[in-house]
């Protein structure tokens, strides 16, 4: 009986069905980014595999065959990870997830969602189990301005998805529009963060400590 050889560069829509077939919890934009930020990351204790359990609480998911295992280690640590490694250099910025939607509630909604989803998924990776985190100064404030647009991110859901607000179809493509461009801003200050961080593990300068962002 021939044998499933897990592709070592298996593609995104690869991983989106493992994820998908291993029921993990946590969707696909925002693995991509807790892996950035844990490639990232200051903490030398971190591991690719502990943050590929984490996906799952903690605990692999339940596997038929040693084939299934090395599947999932295949695309998501031979793939996915290996992938993200390459924006530690300045040339190859990082990307967040496009997606186009209606000028309606439920299309705001969802991309308010998956927005703040991916910047939550990034300051996820990054700390890791740790509560706080020395970091360097251009990392520290990168994250400040990303928990301002995550806040942003949650008032508009919140908003989009409360019915008794008013929310006419030209204010809401308005409000995409905004999205749009913090969505700029944010692949800029998650860019400078895996920067600024990477050149502190090489070079170990002065550090700012901080504290893992309350997320509300």
């Amino acid at each position: 009986m021939a044998k499933r050889t897990p592709p070592p560069t298996a593609s995104d829509d690869e991983v989106r069905a493992l994820l998908a077939r291993t029921h993990c919890p946590v969707p696909f934009h925002a693995v991509r980014t807790r892996f950035l930020g844990n490639i990232a990351s200051p903490d030398m204790q971190s591991s690719p595999m502990e943050m590929v359990k984490a996906l799952w609480g903690g605990e692999l998911p339940t596997f038929e065959s040693i084939d299934d295992v090395n599947e999932l280690i295949g695309a998501l640590v031979m793939g996915l990870w290996n992938r993200l490694t390459r924006h530690q250099e300045r040339s190859a910025p990082f990307r967040l997830t496009r997606m186009e939607v209606p000028a309606t509630r439920d299309g705001l909604a969802t991309l308010a969602r998956l927005r703040r989803e991916e910047l939550e998924g990034f300051v996820e990776g990054l700390f890791g189990n740790k509560e706080s985190l020395d970091l360097p100064e251009r990392a520290h404030k990168a994250l400040g301005t990303l928990a301002e647009i995550r806040a942003m991110l949650k008032g508009a859901q919140v908003l989009a998805e409360d019915l008794t607000k008013p929310a006419a179809s030209d204010q809401i493509a308005v409000t995409i529009g905004h999205f749009r461009e913090l969505t700029r801003i944010a692949e800029h200050e998650i860019h400078e963060a895996v920067l600024s961080c990477t050149r502190a593990r090489r070079q170990m300068p002065a550090a700012w400590p901080a504290r893992r962002p309350t997320l509300h």
